[in-house]
């Protein structure tokens, strides 16, 4: 399995980031796909997830900021993120299901770090 993340960086609050993640070694388009982050001192959360249908759910702190997306023709997900806050600074992982909590964050990839300066 291969988990290739990109367009994080640095981004002024209020500001937009596109994350993208090209996935290989599996059947992409049977599997449900998230994203997940983890902040420096906290543990592992979900930002968003898409099963294989097409449905989303979103974590919590998203409210309504972020739209995941999938494209099964480049096995792809994507996160486009709106209006930043520095809170959701992390480094964000592109996952498969089952997600399961021990190979989260950092177990298939290294994730792509996004900073949000005040």
């Amino acid at each position: 399995v291969v988990l290739d993340e990109s367009g994080g960086g640095l981004v002024q609050a209020g500001g937009s980031l596109r994350l993208s993640c090209v996935a290989s070694g599996f059947t992409f388009n049977r599997r449900d796909m998230g994203w997940y982050r983890r902040a420096p001192g906290k543990v592992c959360e979900m930002v968003a997830r898409i099963n294989a249908d097409g449905y989303s759910d979103y974590g919590e702190f998203v409210e309504g900021r972020f739209t995941i997306s999938r494209d099964n023709d480049k096995s792809s997900i994507y996160l486009q993120m709106n209006n930043l806050r520095t809170e959701d600074t992390a480094v964000y992982f592109c996952e498969f299901g089952p997600f399961i909590a021990s190979s989260l964050c950092g177990v298939w990839s290294q994730g792509t770090q996004v900073t949000v300066s005040s």
